[in-house]
């Protein structure tokens, strides 16, 4: 875990409850969406900082939990920061898939969902990777503090280049799985990755949309093999 991280919070002389536990709000790193409300103790927050993966007490069950130890839906520590009372915690993390028990994205969004009978607009693709790609070119020029973008940018080719290999495997592990969503969220994963390498060097979408269109009236034995 980062050591600004760790220093931070022992400056910050966090105000535990009777209980001895301290409210936790998850926040997705990467969309700033809100994932859960949970709660910390002590040694669930060193955990957290020692395997640099979110561990929870759990009230209802009076134990210790680990974020998807079982459902392999765990969440990154990218950042921790206390409140100005020091007696809350922001925990930003790259969840692998949902937040919530119930299969949703976000505790939130699984009690305000529209109807099933209402689906949700699907957004465009080109229009989400132009958006994605643009914030990722952002992230690379002013280089922000606690953002994960930085974090790869600023620790060289070799280590974005390790994630892709990381995210590749997790998204063929993904494949051999039945859970859709799992492979979704893997897909995005590498995508994501596979964005900042392009930013890294100097690859843009065009480049790659007007190869794939070279491609599409190609004869296919052709087409890819070389």
């Amino acid at each position: 875990m980062n050591k600004e991280i760790i220093t931070r919070l022992k400056s910050a002389k966090l105000k535990f409850s009777d209980e001895g536990l301290i409210p936790v709000i998850v926040q997705d790193d990467r969309t700033n969406e809100l994932l859960t409300l949970a709660y910390m103790n002590a040694e669930s927050l060193a955990r957290t900082l020692e395997s640099g993966e979110t561990w929870f007490w759990s009230r209802s069950r009076g134990e210790l939990w680990h974020k998807g130890e079982t459902s392999g839906n765990t969440q990154q520590v990218v950042d921790i920061k206390p409140d100005c009372d020091s007696d809350a915690l922001l925990v930003r993390v790259l969840p692998k898939g949902p937040a919530c028990h119930t299969g949703a994205r976000t505790c939130f969004s699984a009690v305000s969902e529209e109807p099933a009978e209402r689906p949700a607009e699907i957004p465009d693709l080109a229009a989400v990777l132009e958006d994605l790609h643009r914030v990722i070119r952002q992230r690379a020029e002013e280089r922000p503090p606690n953002s994960y973008t930085t974090y790869l940018f600023e620790s060289g080719l070799d280590k974005i280049l390790k994630k892709i290999g990381e995210e590749a495997a997790e998204t063929v592990i993904a494949a051999k799985n039945d859970g859709k969503a799992e492979l979704t969220s893997e897909i995005s994963d590498l995508i994501y990755h596979l964005l900042v390498l392009m930013v890294a060097r100097d690859v843009g979408l065009s480049e790659v949309a007007g190869e794939l269109h070279r491609r599409v009236g190609r004869p296919a034995e052709s087409r890819y093999q070389k």
